[in-house]
């Protein structure tokens, strides 16, 4: 007769470290609320309940895995030898980053605790995977897709709360990293998009991961710098540029049956939509002010279409399959 908890073990065995990218979503929709909230000077409840449910679920997502990883570690190592999964990886880190850099305003002191923890969690992360890369000659070019961006163009996110914590130099040394590898991956990928397969129908969702790293980009550099230069117009105007090409291709992500990589739509969208509204109050454009606006009517759509995706999912116990 089978023990009780049986069902609850395989379960939390196949527990994906990609859950962490609902979290980096669910704090993208809280930053880029409250870029709207400071570019149209209104107050309201909206931004924090939003970041109160981040807050919760990454406790929540990282009380999970981090029981998987004591149940079950070779679980957790498989993940970490797969080379896709591997990129995940720094999506813990990178929510920690997106947390402080939502919590600074309001709770400064907070926010530089899980900044310190995850910056160091994201360098730590970054020289590990790029070891991996690097190292490791399992890897071929199908393996290559934009989701190789997340644990070393990741680390422009630093900055956004780094520089006003006062870590200026820490945080250009980490933009500087993240620009860096942005280039060269940008390469990579763009070569493995226009010359080899196309990528697998379950990781297309990753190409909205394009948009990300230069608005986020632009997002640091001006937090960093304080104010618009042609380099930031650059980032900025980078991002619309993949954010077009994306929109070109949604029709065919329609097409896709869910799966949890899907939540890759939400953080670029919201790092584009919190990247326009920036823009807006620096240069006093309303025409940017109104991109943020559909942006974030957009990422809202988004948001919720992947919960009621994500929920369903669950329901059918489709998270607790092996890949």
């Amino acid at each position: 007769m089978s023990q009780p908890d049986q069902p609850q073990g395989p379960c939390l065995q196949y527990f994906p470290i990609t859950f962490f990218a609902v979290i980096m979503g669910l704090l993208g929709l809280a930053l880029a609320t409250q870029a709207a909230a400071h570019a149209y000077d209104i107050g309201g409840v909206v931004p924090h309940l939003i970041l109160a449910v981040g807050v919760s679920g990454f406790l929540a997502v990282a009380g999970l895995y981090g029981a998987k990883a004591v149940r079950y570690p070779q679980a957790v190592r498989a993940e970490w030898g797969h080379p896709v999964k591997l990129s995940f990886f720094p999506t813990v880190s990178i929510s920690l980053l997106l947390m402080a850099a939502a919590l600074h305003a309001t709770w400064p002191g907070l926010a530089h605790v899980i900044w310190l923890l995850g910056a160091v969690g994201q360098g730590v992360l970054t020289l590990s995977v790029v070891t991996g890369w690097i190292s490791h000659r399992a890897f071929e070019l199908g393996h290559l897709t934009p989701a190789w961006f997340i644990p070393a163009v990741g680390n422009v996110v630093v900055p956004l709360a780094g520089a006003p914590l006062g870590y200026v130099e820490l945080s250009w040394l980490f933009f500087s990293a993240g620009l860096v590898f942005w280039v060269i991956l940008l390469t990579l990928v763009f070569n493995r998009l226009v010359f080899h397969d196309p990528i697998p129908a379950r990781l297309f969702p990753t190409m909205v991961i394009l948009i990300a790293s230069p608005a986020v980009a632009f997002l640091a550099y001006v937090q960093l710098t304080g104010g618009i230069d042609p380099f930031a117009r650059i980032l900025l105007n980078a991002a619309y540029l993949f954010a077009l090409i994306v929109l070109v291709q949604f029709p065919k992500l329609l097409r896709l049956p869910f799966v949890l990589s899907w939540w890759a739509l939400s953080f670029p969208v919201a790092a584009l939509t919190a990247a326009s509204f920036r823009y807006s109050v620096l240069v006093q454009s309303g025409a940017h002010r109104t991109v943020g606006v559909l942006a974030l009517i957009v990422l809202a759509v988004i948001i919720v279409g992947l919960v009621l995706r994500t929920t369903r999912l669950i329901m059918a116990g489709g998270l607790c399959q092996p890949d």
